[in-house]
């Protein structure tokens, strides 16, 4: 496989190359990480649930390379950073718009009054194309999920149900988005827009709201760190949709760890792209 002459690398933060999970981190692989993104045929996306100001913290705690891109708000806010500012892609809110068919954050929000599991999550994890709920994981979630589809279903919205569990928390993610706004739509549009070839993109993730585009036909990288039903979700679900081939799993090696959040990251485009070892050994 030749490397590619530009690469769109998108990548989740949380416990992906943010390493904030319950599993140890390879000593120094997030400068390491910095540096490979500091290439010039190198276009760096994150993909996160983070809006965009926790995404900015995360980047200042966790020293972080700066994106050129944002994918954020699970899928519903895009960015573009210019001149050091973020300027939203309003044509991406239009075009996410109609799935909700006119009703709004709030008219959704009461047709679920009445799923009483359903907890409301704080005012900055909400915006217009995206509400967002607690889950406690006693529960039957899938049941919950169910009725929550069809109580849409009623008011004729075209939803996606994003569930994820938050491990610090202990509790269960609900995210109701327009049915075009998942990670993987934001993706797909950003990679119109900026005219990549599927060969020319890699996305690495660890959690469910990953599982679309790792399920895809979008080369992909799941984190060695990714708790086992996700990675059971991701194997399953690229089998099915025919593309197995297109899904990389990270493993820890010799050293311990090196599967884990960013390094598995560097872990997987090394799979997808051979050559591009030679260059990560030199940094």
């Amino acid at each position: 496989m030749k490397r590619p002459a530009r690469l769109l690398l998108c990548t989740d933060m949380d416990r992906t190359i943010i390493p904030n999970g319950s599993q140890p981190e390879l000593l120094s692989v997030r400068k390491q990480f910095a540096k490979f993104c500091s290439l010039s045929q190198l276009c760096l996306v994150y993909v996160t649930g983070r809006h965009l100001r926790l995404m900015e913290e995360a980047i200042e705690e966790y020293n972080l390379p700066e994106p050129d891109y944002a994918i954020t708000d699970v899928g519903t806010k895009i960015y573009h950073r210019h001149e050091c500012k973020w300027q939203e892609n309003l044509a991406w809110q239009t075009m996410i718009a109609g799935a909700w068919k006119g009703k709004s954050h709030g008219q959704l929000q009461e047709a679920l009054n009445c799923v009483t599991e359903l907890i409301l999550q704080e005012p900055d994890r909400q915006n217009d194309f995206k509400l967002s709920y607690y889950l406690p994981l006693a529960v039957d979630e899938k049941r919950i999920l169910h009725g929550v589809q069809q109580r849409l279903k009623e008011l004729n919205v075209q939803a996606s149900l994003i569930w994820s569990i938050d491990e610090a928390k202990n509790m269960g993610l609900l995210d109701i988005l327009p049915g075009n706004a998942t990670k993987l739509h934001g993706i797909e549009f950003l990679q119109q827009q900026l005219g990549y070839q599927p060969d020319e993109i890699i996305f690495a993730g660890d959690s469910g709201n990953d599982i679309p585009v790792l399920t895809s036909s979008i080369r992909s990288i799941l984190v060695a760190n990714a708790r086992q039903e996700i990675q059971a979700q991701a194997i399953e679900g690229a089998r099915k949709n025919g593309n197995a081939a297109s899904l990389y799993l990270a493993v820890n090696t010799e050293s311990g760890v090196d599967g884990n959040y960013a390094a598995g990251v560097l872990q997987g485009i090394i799979h997808f792209f051979p050559e591009m070892n030679e260059k990560l050994e030199k940094m």
